[in-house]
């Protein structure tokens, strides 16, 4: 990219995209939204943007010129990125957008069920009398598809009112009838009370009460595949995806009736982050996301108490509000926001729990979530912010340098059994991962020990490291400033105990206790309170936390592993069988619960393997680790660091 490039001033970061499905819009300086578009990866798609300038289309070149902001909306899947960017491109009317311009609407399906003898129609009329509407529907291909599926699954009637009306008067079926193709009254075939049976089980089943129908069709189709039946088998398969595919409802579409906000929030102990979908007449017509700092004692209720308030400071709320929990004081909140709408009625807070509406829910906390890493990942990266972190920790650690190099350690442990340990490496307030390690630990007591037994062993290879007198190729070439064990008083007692053991007193030491966020350091009774809002404390955290997601991801490999080789031991139960009975449960944990019918039921096992499997699982003990030994890390957070 050129140096004068001004895309620079609002390019994503990297690993800031999510690669989820979604929409994404272009705005300029002033706000104006100057294109959206829709990408099954977003990541990939927006990519494309930051080529260099020649590579681009001319129009594309133009757009960009003007921009000055990228946001982007995470959705579950094609079909709803494909709704919301209709909807967003017929409200903004970008002026780089050339599709949907003509504000068609979507069609629906209708069952005529004021009629004689309802028929299934697929129309963009909302307004015919007596219909029951299901829909709308992106995909009119699919839906022309899956009507004649629909109509195969439930016989009703297909022919016009004149047709049909000509039949019932004379007695001989209709047209369609006589070739097979219309299953009403009509065909001589059923009676008129009959024909309605067949049009509420389809009802039923397009409303989503009623699922029989499919679940027949996927019955038939495994029989076929069983009776070697193959055509029949994968013309059943079409069937069955089609029917699924128009059950799809979309959670982007609602009724032209519905007015409401969706609100999604995720927080960690420093900020929260909540995302809002503004509906109108059905569609999403806004939407923003905010940062909330999360003070000590806020709960989740007092957080969303806070959303909510500061949500609707200048705007008024919508009759219905939909929440991830309803707030502890949502009697005073409801009369409050309901103020805010004098003569219109009061103001509902609501919790989806299922259909379209929890779909929504679930959207906006997955941009909630997004929201927050994107706001993590930025001050991570923003070089100012790391700055200030490290020289606040100088000054709140009385250090005499600033920690350019911290290390951090984790003790992870299940029950006090499989007890593991990680230690992570930050340089210049971002993560080295290619320095990280893991260690198994035997024969502790508690995490106090752990800690102790960990430590040493680093010292030990800092101190070969200093009396070589060479600086290793790889990682490791730097001592640490900085080391932060995970725990308070006790564990920071254990680590200062085992660098003084090794003659170590260049390397300060703290820790950090999870719930209250306090900084211990060795022989101090009171621990170090940092703020809040301080990037000290944002560093820190991020950091132990890394140190424990890295330790907790090697505890459950282990456990994974050490299973697999205890179950080989079992007369009859070779690699493949083992494998075939992790993948069946899915975890440790599920396959020491299960009973003798539930191994058996494992292809290839059998009552009596089963039963042996079973005995055995009762009977196991943890096994032996050996000795303390360090493993270099070879996952994809980094390469091997010896």
């Amino acid at each position: 990219m050129a140096a004068n490039d001004h895309r620079a001033s609002f390019r994503p970061a990297a690993g800031e995209i999510p690669t989820s499905p979604g929409v994404y819009r272009f705005s300029d300086r002033h706000g104006r939204v100057l294109y959206i578009g829709k990408a099954k990866n977003l990541r990939a798609r927006l990519s494309n943007y930051f080529q260099p300038m020649h590579a681009l289309m001319p129009r594309t070149q133009r757009m960009l010129t003007l921009a000055a902001r990228v946001d982007w909306t995470v959705v579950a899947t094609d079909t709803e990125s494909l709704v919301l960017e209709h909807t967003w491109i017929t409200e903004y009317k970008p002026p780089f957008n050339v599709q949907f311009k003509d504000d068609k609407s979507y069609p629906y399906l209708a069952v005529t069920l004021k009629d004689e003898a309802p028929r299934l129609l697929i129309t963009r009329n909302e307004k015919i009398r007596g219909a029951r509407y299901f829909g709308p529907y992106p995909k009119v291909w699919a839906l022309r598809e899956t009507t004649a599926l629909l109509q195969q699954a439930f016989p009703i009637r297909t022919c016009k009112e004149s047709d049909y009306r000509r039949a019932m008067d004379t007695g001989r079926p209709c047209l369609a009838g006589q070739i097979g193709r219309c299953h009403g009254p009509c065909s001589q075939l059923v009676t008129i009370e009959e024909h309605r049976a067949r049009v509420s089980e389809l009802v039923s089943f397009l409303a989503g009460n009623d699922t029989s129908h499919l679940r027949r069709l996927q019955r038939e189709m495994r029989d076929a595949a069983a009776e070697q039946r193959y055509e029949d088998a994968a013309r059943l398969r079409d069937q069955v995806q089609a029917v699924e595919h128009v059950m799809e409802k979309n959670a982007i579409v609602l009724g032209h009736d519905v007015s409401l906000d969706v609100f999604g929030l995720r927080a960690d102990e420093l900020s929260a982050a909540a995302h809002q979908f503004i509906i109108r007449g059905g569609r999403i017509r806004g939407e923003r996301s905010w940062i909330v700092d999360v003070e000590l004692d806020d709960s989740p209720s007092t957080l969303l108490e806070q959303v909510l308030q500061s949500a609707y400071e200048e705007t008024d709320p919508p009759p219905q509000i939909l929440v991830p929990q309803i707030p502890e004081n949502s009697g005073p909140l409801e009369e409050a926001l309901s103020t805010k709408r004098p003569r219109r009625g009061r103001v509902h807070l609501r919790v989806p729990e299922r259909g379209d509406k929890a779909q929504l829910m679930d959207r906006a906390t997955r941009n909630a979530g997004e929201h927050l890493l994107r706001h993590k990942l930025k001050r991570a990266a923003d070089l100012t912010a790391r700055t200030d972190a490290l020289a606040e920790l100088q000054d709140a650690l009385g250090m005499t340098e600033a920690p350019l190099r911290i290390e951090c350690i984790d003790v992870s442990h299940l029950q006090g059994t499989g007890v593991v340990a990680s230690l992570v490496v930050f340089e210049d307030g971002l993560p080295a991962k290619g320095a990280y390690r893991k260690y198994r630990v035997e024969h502790t007591r508690d995490d106090t020990e752990s800690i102790h037994q960990v430590v040493s062993r680093r010292a030990a290879q800092l101190n070969q490291i200093a009396a070589s007198g060479e600086q290793p190729s790889g990682v490791y070439r730097d001592r640490p400033q900085l080391l932060i064990v995970d725990g308070g008083a006790p564990q920071v007692q254990a680590a200062a105990r085992a660098l003084a053991e090794a003659g170590i007193d260049d390397i300060a030491l703290c820790g950090v206790a999870k719930r209250l966020e306090e900084i211990w350091l060795p022989d101090d009774p009171f621990p170090v309170i940092l703020p809040r809002t301080s990037e000290a404390l944002f560093l820190v955290q991020r950091i132990r936390d890394e140190a424990h997601r890295f330790a907790i991801t090697f505890q459950r490999q282990r456990r994974s592993t050490s299973i697999s080789t205890q179950l080989s031991d079992v007369p009859g139960l070779g690699p493949k069988r083992v494998q075939a009975l992790l993948k069946h449960f899915g975890s440790v944990k599920r396959l020491k619960a299960a009973s003798v019918p539930e191994l058996a039921a494992v292809a290839g096992l059998g009552p009596r393997l089963a039963e042996q499997v079973h005995g055995f699982l009762r009977g196991a003990e943890e096994p032996s680790q050996g000795k303390l030994v360090s493993e270099p890390e070879t996952t994809q957070d980094g390469g091997p660091s010896e």
